[in-house]
């Protein structure tokens, strides 16, 4: 037998067999979200006897789950929205223009990679209190919009430096700008770096609870993972509205990755190329 074809044939085994591990628990997830919570307990690895989706019903009803989707949507979005217009711009300056402080400007971007953005979080605290933005949304965006800058502009900077310089030598014979070199040019070019940027971060809003845990008191202001949290209640949990629950916040994220993850590969080499 050739040995090339069974080597490959070991790996695809093994790439099969953690893949079920690693999709298991997402698979349990959804199948008990169909469930009553007394077949949770008694066959929790089996189908539902009998389908139902009242769990989702008590969802949207009973905790008004539909308000916490708009509010995590919105935060996600102008989180997003603002972070690509930064750092692509931040980026690019780094990337292309030389200057005498060039590279410790870039080091200083990196050093929020470094250190924890929990360990500020009194004077964090009394500087979102000093905006007036706690029980705000805009609290939980800037603080996301910081904390993702270092690894944006990482990810942007080292892209940039891998596309040649006679684009814009072309672009500038033909009298662009600066800027019309950077949307019209570049940026087009630049879409599976931006993609790698946009699904790193949107995880992180997306599933943040620690920050709106503590900056968001307003009901009608809580994101999904904070108002989930009034599905445990002290001596019983309704595990299978919780497993809904989870089932929906987890569908975005799902259809990113089925849809973007070869372009998240290739933004995280592409970088690294030069």
């Amino acid at each position: 037998m050739n040995f090339k074809l069974l080597k490959r044939g070991i790996l695809y085994t093994i790439a099969f067999v953690y893949a079920v591990i690693s999709l298991f628990p997402m698979f349990l997830m959804i199948i008990s979200s169909f469930k009553p919570n007394i077949e949770i307990f008694t066959k929790p690895l089996s189908f539902p006897l009998k389908w139902t989706v009242i769990s989702y019903e008590t969802l949207f009803v009973k905790l008004n789950y539909a308000k916490y989707i708009g509010n995590s949507v919105y935060v996600s979005i102008v989180t997003l929205a603002i972070l690509l217009i930064i750092s692509v711009m931040i980026s690019y300056y780094l990337a292309r223009f030389n200057f005498k402080w060039n590279g410790l400007l870039f080091f200083y971007f990196l050093i929020g990679m470094m250190l924890p953005i929990k360990l500020g979080l009194v004077p964090l605290f009394l500087l979102i209190k000093d905006l007036g933005l706690v029980d705000s949304l805009w609290s939980i965006i800037l603080i996301h919009v910081g904390t993702g800058l270092p690894m944006a502009i990482l990810i942007l900077t080292g892209f940039f430096r891998t596309l040649p310089k006679e684009l814009e030598e072309a672009g500038r014979i033909d009298g662009a700008s600066n800027m019309g070199l950077l949307l019209k040019i570049l940026v087009p070019l630049m879409r599976p770096a931006l993609g790698t940027v946009l699904i790193i971060n949107f995880i992180g809003v997306w599933n943040e609870f620690f920050f709106p845990m503590i900056f968001i008191q307003n009901e009608a202001l809580k994101t999904i993972p904070l108002g989930m949290m009034q599905l445990f209640g002290e001596f019983t949990t309704d595990w299978s509205v919780l497993f809904a629950g989870l089932t929906l916040s987890s569908l975005p994220m799902i259809l990113i990755f089925a849809f973007a993850s070869r372009q998240f590969m290739d933004g995280l080499t592409s970088g690294a190329v030069k």
